[in-house]
């Protein structure tokens, strides 16, 4: 493994601003206090920074030499409405908000390489540093776009990174194409019409048309798509009734879709429409079908995804640069992979044995309240970015 040497010395502290952020976690638009570190950092620097797109968003702008060439680095700073399970010094101080998946290592580890791309400035041409707010269901990506990311920081292409619990510490993982799916939800009302229970012929019982729709919208995944082309329909709440003896006027169905493609959305989209009205005008009641996408997936160019494998191979070596497995998990860096060529990658966040003294029983995963960032990632998730932008702008 080949990091590099200044960001090793600088590493402890680094470690400390992670720590930090993690005891002091935001949410969503929010990141008031974040952004104030990552900003601090930056000006201590001398690095020149742009404030408030996205609201709380922090651009970084380190530029040498005279060439037009820029590429840009983006890191996610907002933390999960989560309670906690860890005891240990630098615990979540904020009930219910946790960084539970890593944003807070995301931010260090950009940080890392800030501070060594500004000291030693080993390229021709502009880095954009892009720490974004609202990652976990605010669609921060997109926001700062709507208020002109690209537009007054033109960049040739975008990359991001996120920690992958569970694979081995010391690998990254990168894939061309689909490598998170898109998230959307959806909300269906069934209108009947409410009797005595024990009088249902005088009713239109929505309780029975919402268990036909609910096994209608699997026959969408396994008779309406190709087998090949990955989706997900999960219904995951159903509410209806407040008495026993009662038939209900209406039943609520809401729940959630991913895919990998666009394409497929479209199709089962519409064909859960199709079904759920077709299947309550056979019962005689109506409905609202309510359709939200918030996430499109998340595509690698397959070009930026090879030239990161080669950045990642130089470091750790071929044999620790793995597949990237799809993963029906959403990210909103999809939307500026949508805007710019770019690859989204994984670096390894271990098995959970780094955990300090006081962490919560439960694994070391993705969302869970006993996780907790490997700050060991802190000098090679910098070392990557380093590189990677070093190489794209000595790029012909």
């Amino acid at each position: 493994m080949k990091v590099i040497d200044s960001i090793v010395t600088e590493a402890a502290a680094i470690k400390a601003v992670r720590r930090d952020i993690h005891a002091h976690p935001e949410l969503c638009f929010e990141e008031v206090r974040t952004a104030d570190v990552v900003a601090g950092k930056l000006t201590e620097w001398g690095v020149p920074i742009h404030r408030g797109l996205g609201t709380t968003g922090v651009i970084g702008i380190i530029q040498n030499g005279s060439s037009t060439r820029a590429v840009g680095l983006r890191a996610d700073m907002d933390a999960l409405p989560l309670q906690e399970f860890n005891t240990f010094a630098h615990k979540s101080q904020h009930d219910g908000k946790m960084h539970a998946c890593g944003h807070d290592g995301h931010t260090a580890m950009l940080l890392a390489a800030a501070q060594h791309l500004a000291k030693h400035r080993n390229f021709d041409g502009t880095v954009y540093l892009i720490f974004q707010p609202a990652e976990e269901g605010g669609g921060g990506a997109r926001e700062m776009i709507k208020e002109g990311l690209f537009e007054q920081f033109p960049m040739e292409a975008v990359f991001g990174m996120h920690n992958w619990p569970g694979m081995k510490l010391g690998q990254f993982a990168v894939s061309p194409g689909p490598v998170m799916a898109s998230s959307n939800e959806f909300k269906i009302t069934i209108h009947g019409k409410g009797s005595h229970a024990a009088m249902p012929h005088f009713g239109v019982d929505p309780v029975p048309i919402a268990c036909q729709i609910v096994q209608g919208f699997q026959t969408i995944i396994t008779r309406n798509k190709k087998p090949m082309d990955a989706g997900v329909i999960s219904v995951t709440m159903i509410h209806a009734g407040s008495a026993t003896n009662v038939l209900p006027d209406s039943c609520e169905l809401q729940g959630t879709v991913r895919t990998f493609s666009l394409e497929v959305l479209d199709l089962i989209e519409e064909r859960m429409r199709q079904v759920a009205e077709n299947i309550v005008a056979a019962f005689g009641a109506r409905c609202e079908f309510a359709f939200k996408r918030n996430y499109p997936p998340t595509v690698n160019d397959p070009a930026q995804a090879a030239f990161a494998r080669e950045v990642m191979a130089g470091i750790v070596g071929a044999d620790n640069v793995v597949a990237q497995e799809p993963t029906m998990g959403a990210e909103d860096f999809a939307f500026m992979l949508q805007a710019k060529p770019g690859a989204y990658v994984f670096i390894a966040n271990g098995d959970g044995t780094h955990r300090d003294m006081g962490h919560g029983g439960g694994p070391c995963t993705l969302h869970n309240p006993s996780y907790d960032f490997n700050d060991d990632l802190i000098p090679l998730g910098a070392t990557y970015w380093v590189q990677l932008a070093e190489a794209f702008l000595a790029k012909a």
